[in-house]
C-alpha cells in the first residue's frame, strides 16, 4: 500500500479514470456493433455521425489510438456507403 497522501489520491483518481474509460470504450464498441448489424441505409446514416463522434472523443482522450479510431471510421463509412 502507498504511504504518501498524494500517491493514495493518485490511486483513487486512476481507478475512477479507468472505470470511466472502460465504460466509454465499451459503449462505443456496442454502438459500432449496432451499426454493423444495421441493414437499413437510413438508420445507418443516422447512426454513423454518433459513432464517429464517440470514436473521435476516445482518440482525443487517448483511450484508443488515433489511428485505430481512423481505421474504424473509414471501415464504418465504407460499410454505410455500400448499404446506400
Amino acid at each position: 500500500m502507498a504511504n504518501h497522501k498524494s500517491s493514495i489520491k493518485r490511486i483513487r483518481a486512476n481507478a475512477a479514470k479507468r472505470l470511466r474509460n472502460r465504460y466509454q470504450a465499451k459503449t462505443t464498441r456496442n454502438a459500432i456493433k449496432k451499426l454493423r448489424l444495421t441493414t437499413s441505409a437510413e438508420e445507418a446514416k443516422a447512426l454513423l455521425p454518433r459513432v464517429v463522434s464517440m470514436l473521435d472523443r476516445l482518440a482525443k482522450k487517448n483511450v484508443i489510438h488515433k489511428k485505430k479510431a481512423s481505421n474504424n471510421k473509414s471501415k464504418l463509412t465504407k460499410f454505410v456507403n455500400k448499404l446506400a
